[in-house]
């Protein structure tokens, strides 16, 4: 695929060459700066200064001075030019013979003795290892020797330093440091003149085709091997690029980085080193001569001297967008990296790379347009602007100049295609999502967020939510339209929430679930706006959205308090009383904010476990006056008011037992409320005469016992069990009940205590199961007392011991007479004797 990397531009015109002369044509060129240098076929040197400028019409053209020319005198073609501009020397091949003249003058100069004849061929070594910078290192191919002659050239004099032997006569030659790539007659070959070592390449028939041997770098050359191909090889022999394919009668090449411009009959072909594709090519008759010099591609017929031109690497990698060649823009603008200082450098880079994505984007190649974009640092607005209307009002920016794209916005480049234009939208929201997530968006979030939205509201994408819920930086006169423009009124309110105006957040949600505007986001929107408003700090929307929710349902509307701290000290929470006050005419709603204070917030305030417990009460005496109501609802109220008053110690006993006296249903509940009163005889009386349940009875005082001493247990069973053996109620004593209480119950009992109040007429078998656990017990409590006993016992010892061998005993003994001596003794003795029974 072509590319225009060159423009031929004339140099040097015929006249200037040959004046009137007709039958002089140009054997070589050499060029040095703006010097150039002309060897002709009649043995003379022209030197032109050569002058860059610049057309009307921009491009570049050169304006020639001839300086001098100079016969040499040997009536032969100038074969060869080389500069050694250090020295401002010109080294000449000419009859098979080196001369070295003055670069200004053209003059030969002195060689010191040193005569260099029947040379064939020679090069200079642009990668010198002397170290000396007045002299140049130069390879010499003499005639009929199959040898190279490595010599340095000075001043004022030429010197050789060493010949190497080839294994064949060589035709053609380039050296680079100590290493000589060299055409044989038959091959071509890499040798080592410092260490020896040499690589065969490959063969090649100099007697067939001239022969091109091109140094193009350190320690690489370019050859041309059978089959019309350019071939690349290092030092080592091997070759790290692809070959280039030229034409079977190329006759010279040159290198401009990245490219390879070949010569033959009748054209000038460029080629890239990059991926070896042929991007140019000029017709050109008559070439006879093709060098590089520092940069600068010469070219020359027999007649007259060209320059070919590159176009600046910018211009060729436009040209090539401008083709769509994205791949091959790519790539020239990677290897231009070493012709372009890194500042700007970068600053390309990330532009054709920014370029590259838009092209791919407008192809509907979405991962590559990405990646471009994501490595070229793309300003994501370039790319959001293309969308009619998603950046908002109150976006400053504006595009790229120049632009990088052709496309005018989405409708330009779908032609109303809704299938391509849903993609596109697909790959914007991907796209901008990943952007957000990242560094990317640093000062911008406005325009990406808002963006996002409308995106997502148009295209009912289920991140919008997610999007509104997050921090975000949408811009709100811009989003607010749109998501009402799109229905998105639940969405809506989340904007306004965000922006703080919960007061136009709460209108929208309240119409939606009233019906008055329709979007079905949240099913559960009524539950959304009283959990919202449980946690809102603004006491005004909530006093003023409460009856609201709690006409809608007072069992989810109380949750707007029930959800709420109760707390009166800290800032934006509700007053219990307030709001006991305020649900006085929603009477359900009353009774679960009660529950939730008393059963689990647990709070200690007589009024609110009063309240509930009454509010029980007033649920069950209703229930029991209504026919209608069912026993399970009943059962279940009455549930409720017994726990109450079980688990609370708070409420006010003597109100309750007021309001439940009259009904003789609520015998549990007015046993349990004297039992409150510790009115435990009243209690037991109802639960074994009027409510006649043993059982209940027995539960009674397991509970009312429970947070008492065994004594008071004892004390409460005793009572029981009087009340079961009193002749005087109505019916007499209950012995059966009685006997069943003992039986059961023997551990709970006194067994002296009982035995004293049984009449004397019951029989002892009856009270088997109760004498026989009492006699356990007492037997049971005998041996652990006794067992405590010893075991008290045994510390005391213990520590009587302890205590006397902490004391050091200490003895003196003293001169007396012999009465006093065993007096002293057996005083001695017994002490000893009781310390001993001490220990």
């Amino acid at each position: 695929m072509s590319v225009k990397a060159f423009e031929l531009v004339p140099a040097v015109e015929r006249e200037q060459v040959m004046g009137e002369k007709v039958r002089i044509n140009i054997e070589c060129i050499e060029c040095c700066g703006k010097h150039l240098y002309l060897g002709t076929n009649d043995c003379f040197i022209h030197h032109f200064l050569l002058e860059e400028h610049t057309t009307a019409k921009g491009k570049l053209a050169y304006n020639v001075q001839k300086l001098l020319h100079k016969y040499l005198g040997l009536k032969k073609p100038v074969a060869e030019l080389k500069a050694a501009s250090a020295l401002e020397r010109l080294i000449v091949l000419c009859d098979s013979s080196i001369t070295v003249v003055d670069m200004g003058t053209l003059e030969p100069v002195p060689t010191g003795g040193t005569k260099l004849k029947g040379v064939t061929a020679f090069c200079i070594n642009e990668n010198p290892v002397t170290g000396d910078a007045f002299c140049v290192e130069m390879a010499v191919v003499l005639a009929r020797r199959r040898a190279v002659q490595i010599c340095t050239v000075h001043e004022d004099r030429v010197q050789m330093l060493k010949e190497v032997t080839t294994p064949e006569q060589p035709c053609a030659l380039s050296l680079d440091g100590y290493n000589i790539c060299l055409a044989l007659s038959t091959q071509y070959m890499i040798l080592n003149y410092s260490t020896g070592a040499s690589q065969d390449l490959f063969p090649y028939d100099c007697e067939e085709r001239k022969p091109i041997v091109k140094r193009i770098g350190r320690e690489e050359f370019l050859l041309a091997a059978p089959g019309g191909l350019g071939m690349f090889a290092n030092a080592e022999g091997i070759s790290q690029r692809a070959p280039v394919s030229w034409s079977e009668s190329v006759i010279a090449a040159a290198v401009c980085f990245p490219y390879v411009v070949a010569l033959d009959e009748g054209f000038v072909t460029v080629h890239s080193m990059l991926d070896q594709q042929l991007k140019q090519t000029l017709s050109f008759r008559d070439g006879h001569v093709l060098q590089d010099f520092e940069g600068k591609v010469v070219l020359a017929s027999s007649k007259a001297v060209y320059i070919l031109v590159p176009l600046p690497l910018e211009r060729q990698i436009q040209d090539l967008l401008a083709s769509h060649r994205v791949e091959e823009a790519l790539t020239l603008t990677e290897a231009a990296q070493r012709n372009i200082p890194k500042e700007k450098y970068q600053i390309l880079h990330k532009r054709i790379l920014q370029q590259a994505g838009f092209i791919q984007f407008g192809q509907l190649q979405f991962l590559e347009a990405k990646e471009h974009f994501r490595k070229g640092q793309l300003d994501v607005r370039e790319l959001i602007s293309l969308y009619p209307l998603l950046l908002p009002a109150s976006s400053s920016f504006t595009r790229c100049h120049p632009p990088l794209h052709e496309f005018a916005d989405l409708n330009h480049l779908t032609q109303g295609d809704q299938e391509k234009v849903q993609r596109f939208k697909r790959f914007l929201i991907s796209y901008l999502h990943e952007v957000r997530c990242s560094d990317s968006a640093n000062g911008f979030h406005e325009d990406v967020d808002t963006a996002l939205l409308k995106l997502y509201a148009e295209t009912g994408h289920e991140s919008l939510l997610d999007l509104l819920a997050s921090d975000n930086a949408c811009v709100l006169a811009d989003s607010a339209p749109w998501l009402e423009k799109h229905h998105k009124y639940f969405a809506l309110g989340l904007l306004y929430h965000y922006n703080g105006q919960d007061s136009a957040a709460l209108q929208m949600w309240v119409k939606i679930v009233n019906g008055d505007l329709q979007d079905s986001t949240r099913p559960d929107l009524f539950e959304y706006v009283v959990d919202f408003l449980s946690f809102c700090s603004n006491l005004d929307l909530v006093w003023r959205h409460a009856d609201w929710a709690l006409q809608k349902d007072q069992k989810i509307g109380v949750q707007i308090f029930t959800k709420r701290f109760t707390s009166e000290e800290k800032t934006g929470q509700l007053n219990p009383d307030d709001v006991i006050t305020y649900l006085q005419n929603h009477s359900q709603a009353l009774l679960l904010y009660l529950e939730h204070l008393v059963l689990e917030k647990r709070l200690q305030k007589e009024k609110y476990h009063t309240h509930l417990a009454v509010l029980y009460a007033d649920r069950v005496l209703g229930l029991i006056s209504r026919p209608s109501a069912t026993d399970d609802q009943l059962s279940a109220a009455r549930q409720k008011l017994q726990r109450l008053l079980k688990e609370s110690n708070l409420y006010r006993v003597q109100l309750l037992l007021g309001k439940i006296q009259d009904s003789e249903l609520l015998l549990l509940e007015r046993a349990t409320l004297h039992g409150k009163s510790e009115e435990h005889d009243k209690a037991l009386h109802i639960l074994v005469h009027q409510f006649k349940d043993s059982a209940a009875a027995e539960e009674y005082c397991s509970w009312a016992s429970a947070s008492h001493d065994q004594f008071y247990r004892q004390n409460l069973f005793h009572q029981l069990l009087s009340v079961y053996l009193d002749p005087d109620v109505p019916g007499g004593a209950q012995t059966v009940a009685a006997v069943d209480l003992l039986n059961r119950n023997a551990d709970d009992f006194d067994a002296v205590r009982v035995l004293k109040l049984l009449p004397e007429e019951w029989s002892l078998p009856l009270l088997r199961p109760f004498l026989c656990g009492a006699l356990r017990a007492s037997v049971h409590a005998r041996c652990t007392s006794q067992v405590a006993v010893g075991l008290a016992r045994a510390q005391n010892l213990q520590l009587q011991h302890d205590r006397v061998s902490s004391h050091d005993l200490c003895f003196f003994l003293f001169s007396m007479s012999a009465q006093s001596q065993v007096k002293t003794s057996r005083s001695n003795r017994k002490k000893m004797e009781n310390a001993s029974v001490i220990g």
